[in-house]
């Protein structure tokens, strides 16, 4: 699995996750929560395309996708509270670590929002 050490890295694992979840989301029946991760992933794309020319160049360390595996296979209850915990700790892991306040802000919203659906 390849290291998440940029911004452009870890926006486009972002891009990547949501759209995981929505297909997931899909397949399961789970309309709404499908639309919810389809605009999460609008919204990250904004983000890498509004944000590009503030980017450092600063190396990001300590991240990488082996750790943010989706199992999504699984679509019991159980199953969709897992896939919500690790997307929860993704965001709650990069945020911190980029440079650029506006996509802090908005990778922690996108925490926020996996949280409460982890959560019930």
């Amino acid at each position: 699995m390849a290291s998440l050490n940029t911004f452009g890295a870890i926006l486009t694992f972002a891009i990547d996750l949501e759209t995981q979840l929505r297909d997931y989301y899909q397949a399961a029946g789970e309309g709404r929560r499908a639309e919810d991760a389809d605009k999460r992933r609008v919204k990250m794309e904004r983000v890498r395309r509004e944000n590009v020319l503030e980017i450092t160049l600063e190396a990001i360390e300590g991240l990488s996708e082996a750790d943010y595996a989706l199992n999504l296979a699984d679509t019991s209850a159980g199953g969709k509270q897992a896939v919500e915990v690790v997307a929860a700790r993704f965001y709650a892991d990069v945020a911190p670590k980029l440079n650029v306040r506006v996509a802090q802000r908005a990778l922690e919203r996108c925490g926020k929002e996996h949280e409460s659906l982890a959560a019930g």
